[in-house]
């Protein structure tokens, strides 16, 4: 048997696995958490007041974060983003590539292009 996901662990992991697969449809969700249809399309329906979700309907639909929104945006502040990205050529590949993640995932737009040109 696969895990007991509470509802709100559900749901954070609905967001998780929309924000990094961009889309997801209803019928992969069912499998993934073992619920019914009607269980995930009120997740999605709750989880819509609180996100930018849209959802496509039809064939080839899906449930979907609107394009450039992320959960945790902007999380770091400009001059941490700075500090981040000056310390990213003195620090070995590993820790390089693992900071860049994290810039990407809490960082600005602003400062995407800069972080993706820094050679590791």
């Amino acid at each position: 048997m696969g895990k007991t996901w509470s509802v709100a662990e559900r749901r954070a992991e609905i967001m998780r696995i929309l924000e990094s697969r961009r889309s997801e449809n209803v019928a992969n969700f069912v499998f993934m958490f073992g619920v019914s249809r009607r269980t995930i399309c009120y997740d999605i329906e709750i989880l819509t007041a609180l996100h930018p979700i849209e959802t496509v309907r039809g064939k080839g639909g899906c449930i979907r974060l609107t394009d450039g929104y992320r959960t945790y945006q902007n999380i770091l502040s400009e001059e941490q983003q700075e500090t981040l990205i000056d310390i990213i050529p003195l620090i070995s590949d590993r820790q390089a590539t693992i900071l860049k993640g994290l810039l990407h995932a809490y960082g600005s737009k602003k400062n995407q292009q800069r972080i993706d040109g820094l050679i590791i």
